[in-house]
């Protein structure tokens, strides 16, 4: 075995999070995310053939996710490829902020576990690497999925619906609420929701299924909002009036949050002629707020194939030494 490597996007937050019902009617916490290109958290592993299988060292230390990660995709991988499974060397660069919402332990899981798959030279499909992250760090999110629009229960790792090939295009005007402070996700009390709450999101849920359909960055605006209001119970965010205002004034089709974190964005229909107009009345009234923006990107990025290493959303690459890639999305930029 050679070192393999890995890699794999965080987001932006999300569009829609609430509990909704799974095929057979039982009620389902689940999530749709916001894909964002960049950062990215790149992973390599290095073999140690004659180490203890429980023995892998993670760089940076701490990383204990996505060390755990690596341990579970060893086991996936020897048993798979008939080779014995063995310790080894984690080294893992990039990525976004640890807790702003932007699924960074999520990226460092899946970059770890496309990492070991390069190594063994073995091909984990979307849905197996989804599992094993799951059992990683309890939670995931579907970034292992690619751009493609889901409904993802993040606590057991599978899509309850597939909303179609992409979200309505847009652009969004990132920025940071909570003065941009982490917030510890492992301390947030679960939200109880009732009858009235599954109606709700339901409904929601039927909105983005239009929105998907239709292409309508608008409808998708509305389903970002209200479920960024609903999120207030949970993780409140003082400046959400603000960031609301802002895009009434500028012209945008809504708002959207991390709801488990404290970056937020203002989206807008990439179609319209007086965008960049738009964009920089947003982010006038963004600062003006005292509301600090991050980036202006667009949704979705351009397409680029997972590569080696393991399977995505419905592409099977060749298994080898090379690294299985996430998209990378030149329209990015940081907001000036």
């Amino acid at each position: 075995m050679t070192l393999g490597r890995g890699s794999a996007p965080c987001h932006h937050g999300e569009i829609l999070q609430g509990v909704f019902r799974d095929g057979g009617g039982r009620p389902c916490r689940g999530l749709v995310t916001l894909p964002l290109a960049a950062p990215v958290t790149r992973a390599v592993f290095v073999p140690l053939p004659h180490a203890p299988a429980h023995r892998i060292a993670v760089v940076p230390a701490g990383r204990v996710k996505a060390a755990r990660a690596a341990r579970l995709a060893v086991a996936e991988c020897a048993r798979r490829s008939g080779r014995a499974v063995c310790g080894g060397r984690l080294v893992l660069r990039g990525g976004a902020p640890v807790g702003l919402g932007m699924g960074s332990s999520t990226s460092d899981v899946i970059a770890a576990v496309r990492a070991v798959a390069a190594c063994f030279a073995v091909e984990l499909s979307a849905r197996e690497v989804a599992r094993i992250a799951v059992r990683a760090e309890t939670a995931a999110d579907p970034t292992m999925l690619g751009e493609r629009p889901v409904l993802f229960a993040q606590r057991e790792g599978r899509v309850l619906e597939e909303f179609g090939a992409a979200l309505p295009a847009s652009v969004v005007v990132g920025c940071l609420t909570g003065g941009g402070r982490a917030v510890d996700t492992l301390r947030l009390a679960p939200v109880r929701y009732g009858a009235a709450d599954l109606a709700a999101f339901e409904e929601l849920r039927a909105l983005l299924r239009r929105a998907v359909a239709e292409a309508d960055p608008v409808l998708l605006g509305r389903v970002a909002t209200e479920s960024a209001r609903r999120n207030q119970r949970a993780v409140p965010k003082p400046e959400l009036p603000a960031v609301e205002e802002a895009a009434r004034g500028s012209g945008g089709t809504g708002v959207q949050v991390a709801h488990s974190g404290n970056v937020a964005g203002v989206l807008f229909d990439a179609a319209v002629p007086d965008l960049a107009e738009r964009v920089r009345a947003c982010v006038h009234l963004l600062r003006g707020s005292g509301v600090p923006v991050t980036r202006v990107f667009r949704v979705p990025s351009p397409a680029v194939p997972v590569g080696r290493g393991c399977a995505a959303s419905g592409t099977r690459g060749r298994a080898g030494r090379g690294e299985a890639r996430a998209g990378r999305c030149g329209a990015e930029r940081p907001a000036g």
